[in-house]
């Protein structure tokens, strides 16, 4: 290892499972100090403890990103024990039942909440502190759902699509990407996003060995077969690290080559 992230504190929200807990794992072999933010204490203690038994330096957090004062306390008990934000990788999310008309009042409230709410709070709450640092480097996870559409025979291969609010609320992601772009650049804050695809995450596959939409994929994926949570985690970490340090308000598709985009 190149240890890219020697004496950095990043946190990681969602890195109990999937995507967040391999770019935990990630961060750790690289130098950082982890805080693990999720809901599920049992799950993002294993984590904490899978990172310490590599070597690695982690704390898990519990914290509901949806909810704001969770979210500041989250923060300040991570600038408490480790000094510092340098680096956020927004990766909490969820989704919810139905397409709409059919779409339940709570699930839209929830998916925003989380998704794009959670975003918001998280970074406005590391904000001052990576100032205070003289910069730092924030990811925020979207998806492909953010940019494409999908005819009725794309719809009828699994009978389902994504809510409606999953992809206003990864939409709403990609945009506040570019704002927190633009206001962080005066203050050495580069604010970056990856879009993944079809990717094995245990909220993508719901117990299945495939992803929930793969027949959709097969059919748009320029590359054959599904992706895989450390392939998301080695880009949020070149995103993170000095090697992209000339790279700001990016969003960067990670989806094995799906041309369905609007």
């Amino acid at each position: 290892m190149s240890r890219r992230l020697e004496g950095k504190v990043a946190i990681v929200t969602g890195g109990n499972s999937g995507i967040g807990e391999a770019t935990a794992h990630l961060f750790a072999k690289e130098g950082a100090k982890v805080a693990i933010m999720a809901r599920r204490s049992e799950q993002g203690k294993k984590v904490q403890d899978a990172i310490h038994s590599e070597g690695g330096d982690a704390t898990f957090i519990r914290c509901d990103v949806s909810d704001r004062n969770a979210v500041d306390s989250a923060v300040e008990e991570t600038v408490s024990k480790y000094g510092t934000v340098n680096i956020l990788f927004n990766n909490a999310g969820t989704g919810a039942g139905g397409n709409f008309p059919n779409e339940e009042d709570e699930g839209w409230e929830r998916v925003i909440a989380v998704n794009l709410s959670g975003t918001f709070y998280m970074s406005r709450a590391v904000w001052p502190h990576m100032i205070e640092a003289g910069g730092g480097a924030i990811v925020n996870n979207s998806s492909i759902a953010a940019v494409i559409g999908f005819s009725k025979n794309l719809y009828d291969l699994t009978g389902r699509a994504p809510s409606s609010s999953y992809y206003v609320s990864k939409a709403g992601v990609d945009a506040f990407t570019r704002y927190t772009a633009s206001m962080g650049g005066q203050h050495n804050i580069r604010v970056n996003c990856v879009r993944p695809g079809q990717i094995l995450t245990p909220m993508a596959t719901g117990g299945r060995e495939h992803h929930t939409f793969k027949p959709v994929f097969d059919l748009c994926q320029i590359l054959d077969g599904p992706g895989y949570p450390v392939d998301v985690a080695n880009l949020v970490l070149f995103l993170v690290s000095e090697d992209a340090r000339f790279i700001t308000g990016e969003i960067i598709n990670i989806d094995g080559g799906t041309p369905r985009k609007l």
